[in-house]
């Protein structure tokens, strides 16, 4: 499902944390990493060598720590912006997923989610795995962790029956096929939607959804799923899937995201978006069919 993997490093702590957490790809078909940091510095060729040589260290260390989880690793330096570089290298390696971390800062002190990890959802091309870091203020010092999950454990899907929801569903299923059997379906009936001139119509909405939701299961049941839960909140979206991440335990969040940009009336928009800010669990968000 996903041979090979691009894994973006800003070389910082907190990086160098999400590096250490990704044995559990392999369940997934992972064996080939490709570690890619950028510089971005395009403009600047006069700093790029010195930059290239200050980095090495930190990336020679990342690639063994890699290696010794069992990868074949190759370091690949772009220096020009790091969203652009990021999907080149993406696009020409071929790879299948892309992992960034939430947090940490870059030899520019940029917030990575702030800036680049924000952009890579934003215009990503491959599926994307998203692993949340830690950062905790302590006496003059800033410290992060990551809680590292065994990915086929137990997963959270999140849809909306559209199009993107869907090629995300496929992805859950080469996972329960990969081992995985827990899964928790959720689609949220969207109260900002409904109120106040559908709301006679829950319950019409609900059976409908329902009835989807029902079909899904069985087709991971076929798949080798041996728990299938069924959840279907009344509520807003971010909320109640925030809220039933909490409730079980969860490995990773499953989703869709859509590549154009964080648009309010998309559900896997603006929605997956914020997911990602607050959950504590990884999430794989999955782009649109393009």
């Amino acid at each position: 499902m996903f041979s090979k993997v691009l894994v973006t490093t800003d070389l910082s702590e907190a990086s160098s944390h999400v590096v250490g957490c990704l044995v559990g790809l392999q369940v997934f078909g992972a064996r080939e990493i490709i570690l890619t940091h950028a510089l971005g510095i395009r403009h600047l060729d006069y700093l790029k060598y010195e930059w290239i040589k200050a980095a090495q260290p930190v990336l020679s260390a990342q690639k063994n720590v890699l290696e010794k989880q069992g990868y074949k690793v190759r370091i690949e330096i772009g220096d020009s912006d790091p969203v652009w570089e990021i999907n080149k290298i993406a696009d020409k390696e071929k790879v299948s997923l892309v992992v960034i971390g939430t947090h940490g800062k870059s030899m520019l002190s940029h917030v990575f989610l702030g800036g680049v990890a924000t952009g890579i959802m934003q215009t990503a091309r491959k599926p994307l795995l998203i692993i949340r870091l830690q950062m905790t203020e302590g006496k003059n010092v800033t410290k992060c962790k990551v809680v590292c999950h065994d990915f086929e454990k137990e997963l959270l899907y999140a849809t909306d029956f559209s199009d993107t929801a869907q090629e995300a569903f496929t992805y859950v299923e080469k996972i329960v096929e990969s081992g995985c059997k827990k899964v928790t379906l959720i689609h949220v009936q969207d109260k900002t939607r409904i109120e106040p001139h559908l709301k006679s119509r829950l319950k019409e909405f609900n059976q409908i959804d329902q009835e989807r939701l029902e079909m899904l299961k069985i087709g991971l049941i076929k798949k080798g799923a041996k728990r299938v839960e069924i959840l279907l909140p009344y509520g807003l979206p971010i909320n109640e899937i925030l809220k039933a991440s909490k409730k079980d335990d969860y490995s990773l969040i499953v989703m869709g995201s859509q590549g154009r940009g964080f648009v309010k009336e998309l559900f896997l928009g603006s929605v997956s978006h914020n997911v990602v800010r607050h959950a504590s669990l990884p999430v794989l968000l999955v782009p649109a069919i393009r």
